[in-house]
């Protein structure tokens, strides 16, 4: 569905990391890449890390949220940034969507934070999350964070290279996370990056992300620490994936072109969150089916590509259905729950190749009837 986009400048810069001696975890390309993507988005300092559920959890310990707190964030997500927020001890509070977007509804986030503003809740932080690629409505919710007290941490691990009001995601917020798991817009294999213009955050970060380590000769330690740093190999693999970034965004536009001139005369199918994607970074493209028009749902359409080996996926499952934060406290409108049972995402990546997407276009008009479909 969005599988890695590598080859020959990526095996290079990595055999080059390797015949540079820079096997051992931390090395040059750590200290570039952190320089580089930190350029990219407009801050002033990034934390090569683990992974972006590293990144998300390390934070949130450095500014130390814990147990008694309560941290709003998207439902429409997925589990890494509630378990993130879990692993701190704090109570995730979900909050519901705009359903035209996926992502947080400012005005159910201004509901939570006066609620929980009333009956005195420590809300140190709130986590809101750019889905599938599109940013978050940040003109709102900073303005709604800062006006109670509230730090923000952005969950951009969807959304490099998308942008909002004229700003680059991850530039948002008090810090942002990226993601560079291997379905992401661009990857490090795993890997993830805390961002942010705080130089005390960023210096606590990687402090507790490399076991807490004293700076003496010996190994001392005062605090629990995390073994959450990124190793140089993946960074130089990291830098040249960043050097094409750009393109594998562009690729990934033409990819939602193309299902957008295919599904403009089906009835009662629409891209999702396509009618304003001018700034979206295009990760994932999905569909939103109303079966009540097509006479098909997403489940029937999901059976007739993987018959052909085509994959297909859901949109994420919300948190507060989850079982594992059953009970959690939550602002539900039904927004999310209907994006979950209408929504499909397709293959997405900027590897598919023209001849990769004709099949995929191919197995869709065998349920939706349009013209061209297999002979």
């Amino acid at each position: 569905m969005s599988s890695p986009d590598v080859g020959e400048l990526e095996e290079q810069a990595v055999l080059n990391a390797m015949r540079g001696g820079w096997i051992a975890p931390l090395g040059p390309d750590v200290d570039g890449f952190e320089r580089d993507v930190a350029a990219r988005v407009g801050v002033d300092h990034g934390v090569a890390l683990s992974s972006g559920t590293a990144a998300l959890h390390v934070a949130l310990v450095a500014w130390g949220v814990g147990p008694g707190d309560v941290v709003p964030t998207s439902t429409m997500t997925f589990a890494a940034t509630a378990n993130a927020i879990a692993y701190t001890g704090a109570t995730p509070y979900f909050v519901d969507c705009d359903p035209e977007t996926g992502n947080m509804d400012p005005g159910l986030l201004g509901e939570v934070l006066d609620e929980l503003q009333a009956e005195g809740t420590r809300v140190p932080v709130v986590v809101p999350v750019d889905l599938l690629g599109k940013a978050v409505d940040y003109t709102s919710i900073l303005e709604l964070a800062d006006a109670h007290g509230s730090r923000v941490l952005s969950d951009a691990a969807e959304s490099l290279g998308a942008t909002h009001a004229g700003h680059a995601a991850g530039a948002f917020g008090d810090a942002s996370v990226v993601s560079f798991n291997g379905n992401k817009i661009m990857t490090t294999s795993g890997g993830g990056m805390l961002l942010t213009d705080d130089e005390d955050l960023a210096t606590r970060v990687r402090y507790l992300s490399t076991q807490a380590r004293q700076p003496v000769t010996h190994y001392e330690h005062t605090e629990i620490g995390y073994n959450y740093r990124l190793s140089n190999l993946l960074a130089a693999l990291g830098r040249a994936q960043l050097s094409r970034l750009d393109d594998m965004i562009a690729r990934r536009r033409a990819v939602r072109d193309r299902y957008r001139a295919f599904f403009a005369d089906v009835d009662g199918v629409e891209l999702f969150g396509a009618i304003d994607d001018a700034g979206d970074n295009c990760w994932l493209t999905s569909i939103l089916v109303d079966e009540s028009t097509t006479g098909y749902s997403t489940t029937e359409m999901s059976r007739v590509l993987a018959e052909d080996q085509i994959e297909s996926r859901p949109l994420w499952k919300p948190m507060h259905l989850q079982p594992v934060f059953d009970g959690a406290r939550q602002r539900i409108t039904g927004a999310s729950e209907s994006l979950f049972r209408r929504g499909l995402t397709l293959p997405s990546g900027s590897a598919l190749s023209d001849a990769e997407m004709d099949r995929v276009l191919a197995a869709l008009s065998i349920v939706t009837g349009t013209a061209g479909g297999r002979a």
